[in-house]
């Protein structure tokens, strides 16, 4: 069948009232076809291309699938699950925040009654609400029966007995069916990943397919911000993604005819602004105990090169057991912040570092606006604090652009892998510190340099002389015998003078944009 005739037949079963006419077409042209047109469409979502590919094989499978979609709060995964399958699901149901066990099943009941159980009763318990379900989804028509619980965390209550009546659903009926879609989704990144994913009792390895849904990348939030008609430069883009991040949510704040810093005291730093309150409630949405994981956060959040884990338990003054580690975990699952191996070390002594641009600029900005200042960040755009904000809030970028970077560098074929690496001055020689570097597999690494500038930036005589101590340095210590180049990654490129040419390659603004 031709793209135009799928593109047709997508048009007439998206328009058609219930999800069981996408599937008249069949499996294959119903919902591929609905695919393939709303990416030529200007429904078209930014990005997400394989999430919704991995949720539209599910559908096409032989077999029922169960399939777990994570990640930060604000990150779009319920926007991706409903814009994937048109908003049409044989049954959703959305948990309830904070609500208790008897207003979690009316809410159930209430689902049900609006996906067609018209005389369905309130159950009494988990176990009864879903043998409830399982008897809607039998008498339904659909081909497949796409099912889709967005914030599954919320649904377990203390003492609900939640996750034993949904592993008797899944185990005991409809793992043993073929016809069944089963989509989770939830903020609480952890509760997913612990009860289900990494479950050792009736869930566990029953998960078929994850997605650990990302934020954008800087292209994609320049797509995101041209789909909103917003005049806003590469320039200032990356600028906003080190105050957002990827997060579509808070892009989709951004009002056309406001410059970038209006827009940003508007709805940080103005009365009521969108997101004044937005840390408090971001930790509290994600962790039952948010106070542990904000203590960790802003430990992290004074380091600029991260910390050991045994740095961060000194510095929250808590005692050395497994809560801490747990707490780690959920941190890393949830994106707030990453943990990696400095060059030559052992896993032990791996670093943790603050990653999440929102926390950060709440630390640097938010949390320093003691006077109230609805013009704040407009007031602060030339000041010293926000230079040096802008410098570690790009290199945070840089760090989550190394693909752009490898492909930048023409080594995206080269197996390789990221490090970090330090050493403490000693009577030796002064002290040297090396936030990214590339370790290939060609013998070669990459030592990166990344600057923040509003034009090209200049290398002169000292810097030259610090990057020849930081090459040297390394050497010495790692006893390397690979090839080591200096990597500069700058906004605008470098000045090309008497002291540039230490440099070996060059990755600029618009190479993170690919």
């Amino acid at each position: 069948m031709y793209f135009a005739e799928i593109t047709m037949l997508a048009k007439v079963s998206y328009n058609l009232p219930n999800h069981k006419n996408i599937m008249r077409f069949g499996n294959l042209y119903g919902l591929f076809a609905l695919f393939l047109w709303k990416q030529n469409s200007n429904i078209m979502i930014i990005g997400r291309k394989e999430e919704q590919k991995t949720l539209l094989s599910a559908a096409q499978s032989e077999y029922s699938e169960l399939i777990a979609v994570y990640g930060r709060r604000r990150v779009g995964k319920t926007f991706l699950i409903r814009e994937t399958f048109g908003y049409k699901f044989t049954f959703q149901h959305t948990g309830l925040a904070n609500g208790r066990i008897k207003d979690q099943l009316f809410s159930f009941a209430i689902s049900l009654r609006d996906a067609g159980y018209d005389d369905c009763p309130t159950p009494q318990s988990w176990l009864e609400a879903f043998s409830l379900l399982s008897h809607f989804l039998k008498n339904s028509t659909d081909e497949k029966k796409i099912v889709f619980l967005d914030e599954l965390p919320w649904m377990d209550t203390p003492r609900s007995n939640f996750i034993s009546a949904f592993e008797h659903f899944w185990n005991g009926w409809a793992s043993a069916r073929k016809d069944i879609v089963l989509i989770i989704c939830g903020s609480a990144t952890s509760w997913i990943i612990n009860k289900v994913i990494n479950d050792h009792g009736g869930l566990h390895n029953r998960v078929t397919q994850r997605i650990a849904l990302q934020p954008f990348t800087l292209k994609e939030c320049e797509m995101f911000a041209q789909s909103k008609g917003l005049e806003i430069s590469r320039y200032q883009i990356a600028e906003c993604y080190m105050i957002l991040g990827g997060i579509p949510f808070y892009w989709n704040l951004l009002e056309k005819g406001l410059s970038l810093a209006q827009n940003i005291d508007k709805f940080f730093f103005a009365r009521n602004g969108k997101l004044a309150n937005e840390f408090n409630q971001l930790y509290a949405s994600l962790f039952k105990s948010p106070e542990q994981y904000i203590d960790v956060v802003t430990a992290l959040g004074r380091k600029k090169a991260g910390m050991t884990r045994e740095e961060i338990r000194t510095a929250i003054d808590k005692p050395s057991n497994g809560a801490l580690s747990k707490v780690l975990d959920e941190l890393e699952y949830c994106g707030f912040i990453r943990k990696y191996n400095g060059y030559g070390k052992k896993t032990k002594e791996a670093i943790y570092q603050l990653i999440d641009n929102y926390t950060l600029f709440y630390f640097k900005f938010i949390q320093q606006n003691k006077n109230n200042d609805e013009h704040f960040w407009s007031a602060s755009i030339d000041s010293a604090m926000h230079r040096a904000w802008s410098g570690l809030a790009f290199e945070r970028l840089c760090m989550a652009h190394t693909r752009q970077i490898k492909a930048g560098l023409g080594i995206s074929g080269v197996l390789s892998n990221i490090y970090s690496w330090r050493k403490e001055a000693d009577e030796n020689g002064e002290g040297a510190q090396i936030d990214l570097l590339i370790d290939r597999n060609d013998q070669v690494i990459n030592i990166c340099e990344m600057k923040y500038a509003l034009s090209e930036f200049t290398i002169d005589a000292e810097y030259e002389r610090n990057l020849r101590n930081k090459k040297s340095a390394f050497i010495e210590s790692t006893h390397t015998r690979k090839t080591v180049h200096i990597t500069m990654v700058t906004t605008y490129g470098i000045r090309q003078n008497a002291h540039s040419g230490i440099v070996q390659s060059e990755i600029t603004l618009e190479d993170l944009f690919a």
